[in-house]
């Protein structure tokens, strides 16, 4: 049982700290956003030049990767894949600027069309979340029409702004599952191994010899009727 105990407190150590090391994460994601936030321009131009290293890279990858598979039949696609993916890292390297206004347009017709399908579904399915589609539906049509309003002027925040807010709210999320996860593992670790201070289940008292011995007469000698 001792051992038991320890065991589950061991485990319950690592899994705190392991969520507050998530719970650490999130906190510099939130500092990362917040700068973005102040810092559009830069966190566009870091964005795009991030975005061009991870296509060359992945680039390189499924190149080598399409070499080693070279008998398989997917070998020219992945060629294709690979050679494409380098040319758009490349490009996206040299030109970050214009880069930055054509994902900003791409991303603008992204919004437009995705919220007039939402709002066209929501009007013709009419289902349980007809009024939540409905809002998502109009709120990406407004934020397109506004992107494409302003292009490609916007392109040099738009990019930047989006990346900062997504580090943001993903920030805030790790955040509450650390300190959530931190706290629900010390409430369990608090009821199943009992600590200093009287927490935990206490332990049943043992039942006095005496009692024993007089459940035991009563046993042996039923009462007259």
């Amino acid at each position: 049982m001792a051992g038991s105990k320890q065991n589950v407190g061991r485990e319950g150590r690592k899994l705190s700290r392991s969520f507050g090391l998530l719970a650490v994460l999130g906190a510099i994601l939130v500092a990362a956003g917040l700068v973005g936030l102040g810092y559009t321009e830069f966190a566009t131009l870091t964005t795009m030049l991030l975005f061009g290293w991870l296509l060359l890279i992945g680039g390189v990858i499924g190149l080598a990767h399409a070499i080693q598979s070279r008998g398989s039949g997917f070998f020219w696609l992945a060629v294709v894949v690979a050679a494409l993916n380098l040319a758009a890292g490349v490009v996206i390297i040299r030109r970050p600027e214009g880069s930055a206004e054509a994902l900003t347009m791409f991303a603008a017709l992204l919004f437009l069309t995705g919220g007039v399908f939402r709002l066209v579904g929501s009007v013709v399915v009419r289902g349980p979340q007809f009024g939540w589609t409905l809002v998502q539906g109009a709120f990406g049509v407004l934020l397109g029409i506004l992107v494409l309003a302003n292009w490609p002027s916007n392109s040099r925040y738009v990019i930047g702004c989006f990346f900062s807010l997504a580090l943001l709210f993903d920030g805030l999320g790790l955040i509450a599952i650390g300190v959530g996860g931190r706290r629900i593992v010390t409430l369990v670790s608090d009821a199943v191994a009992p600590g200093e201070g009287g927490r935990g289940t206490p332990p049943m008292s043992p039942t006095p010899p005496q009692a024993v011995a007089k459940r035991s007469d009563e046993g042996q000698n039923p009462p007259e009727g």
